[in-house]
């Protein structure tokens, strides 16, 4: 049996963990931190149980078809519900919308805003359906490392119709006029590391995924698929060793020929880095083995970092859904002030996560669990004033907003910024989300998976392909999985 490191337990390390040890392969899987999952780590405190970061559970197909890799269900793990309405958004004070789950709801409130546009509605969501066909089932999948795999006979005769070309902007205002309109549909690709201006047409898929597919709760939390991940890489026999922090490699022959992690020095015939490509490469690795240049990071564009705020209290809040998002402030300069003119934003749009509205078991009997997050450009100097500066502008606004007094209420609080995720992921500049999904950072174009220089070297994860998300990070690994054995068996 040939020897597999996996470094990191995020979902792209599990994934390539278990794919790997289920084709018979002896893996054993390094976590710097005491619990898997990464980003989608929890913690518990006063009776609370936290999330740490992912909260949407979007694309369940992309779960179903993983799990049934291994002959398993989503349901075999954790159960799933389905939010109605999706989300809540609130403009000020008394001024919300709610966003149904389901088509047929869709419509009707799309006419109600803009009459006639149920229409238009059906027919943006027809083409995101055929991009997302194309873009989820099979462009993700592939390992970016040839343009020949863009020569697929369906990519090439409808590249047109995935809109590659045309910015998501550009092509919501072919549909639709009312700003309500545009701003919801505009919102996903917040988090996809551009302005709406930048980000290709290709990324409506994702409108398709929330309003055709759905906004789902795995009951207990998103924690619960790290369970269940975890619960299934045992299952294929992968080793974990946590609180093991990879701190160097030792080279022969232009190979990794030993790991070093807590001083000990362990031999592997591959190595699949699921932690921060960056820091792995420049870190880890001598200036002579490094695929990339330090300029070459320093030029990526990276998609969000974020300001956390995890909070418990001891009453409900009125009003509030599973997920609320609060867009009473400028929408374009927040995004401009993200992306274009990177600074602490001036008037930030954030978004609440209330658990606790759906899951009793995630806070004590009658108290709230909240998770309010703001996102913000990376590589931000963070501090505790600044932290407290936007807890206090935050807090003002959500209490007018939700008309009720929430600090007085507040037994638990923690931040979370910039300083946290280089701290417990070596996150590059802070990042949150990973690489920009631009034209430019695209398929092919991103971070590659394969080290030409260090032949038994690896790549998953949000710096390389498919990009940043759950999901994408679950085929990732699934990705670089089937690379590794494809070339071993070469």
């Amino acid at each position: 049996m040939k020897k597999v490191a996996v470094i990191g337990a995020g979902f792209s390390g599990l994934a390539a963990a278990s794919c790997l040890a289920k084709e018979g392969y002896e893996v054993t899987l390094f976590e710097k931190n005491s619990l898997p999952g990464g980003r989608a780590r929890k913690f518990e405190a006063e009776g609370f149980i936290f999330d740490m970061g992912p909260s949407w559970y979007w694309m369940p197909d992309v779960f179903e078809k993983y799990f049934a890799h291994f002959g398993k269900k989503p349901s075999d793990y954790y159960t799933l519900e389905r939010l109605s309405p999706s989300y809540r958004i609130f403009y000020g004070k008394d001024d919300f919308l709610d966003i149904p789950a389901g088509v047929e709801a869709l419509c009707k409130l799309f006419d109600e805003l803009e009459p006639g546009s149920s229409k238009q509605l059906l027919q943006f969501l027809e083409e995101g359906k055929y991009k997302y066909d194309i873009g989820i089932n099979e462009l993700v999948y592939k390992p970016g490392i040839s343009l020949s795999e863009l020569m697929d006979a369906r990519l090439i005769a409808g590249v047109f119709k995935l809109h590659v070309f045309q910015s998501i902007s550009q092509y919501v205002r072919k549909f639709f006029k009312h700003p309500r309109i545009i701003q919801l549909l505009e919102f996903p690709v917040l988090f996809l590391g551009a302005t709406a201006r930048k980000t290709p047409a290709l990324y409506s898929l994702m409108n398709y995924a929330d309003m055709a597919l759905g906004t789902w709760y795995p009951k207990g939390g998103m924690y619960k698929i790290v369970e269940g991940m975890t619960t299934l890489a045992k299952e294929q026999c992968v080793t974990f060793q946590f609180n093991s922090e990879v701190t160097q490699f030792n080279l022969l022959n232009n190979a990794i020929h030993e790991v070093v992690v807590n001083g000990a020095e362990y031999q592997f015939d591959y190595v699949v880095a699921s932690a921060d490509y960056n820091f792995i490469e420049q870190k880890l690795l001598p200036p002579t083995h490094r695929h990339y240049s330090e300029s070459y990071w320093e030029n990526r564009n990276m998609a969000p970092s974020s300001l956390i705020f995890y909070l418990g209290l001891n009453k409900k809040i009125d009003g509030l859904l599973h997920h609320t998002l609060f867009f009473d402030e400028d929408f374009g300069l927040h995004a401009r002030e993200i992306y274009e003119n990177p600074r602490w934003p001036t008037a930030p749009q954030f978004y609440v996560s209330c658990t606790s509205q759906t899951d009793p078991t995630v806070a004590p009997a009658g108290c709230e669990n909240i998770f309010i997050l703001v996102p913000v450009a990376p590589g931000l100097p963070d501090d505790t004033a600044t932290r407290e500066k936007y807890f206090n502008l935050i807090l003002d606004r959500f209490e007018n907003i939700m008309g009720q007094p929430i600090r007085s209420h507040i037994v638990f609080k923690r931040s979370y910024a910039h300083t946290d995720f280089i701290g417990d992921y070596h996150a590059f500049k802070g990042n949150a989300y990973g690489l920009a999904n631009t034209l430019k950072q695209t398929a092919n174009l991103k971070p590659g998976i394969l080290n030409k220089k260090v032949s038994n070297l690896f790549y998953t994860g949000q710096l390389t392909v498919p990009g940043p998300g759950v999901p994408p990070a679950l085929i990732s690994g699934q990705v670089v999985a089937r690379e590794l054995i494809k070339r071993d068996k070469n």
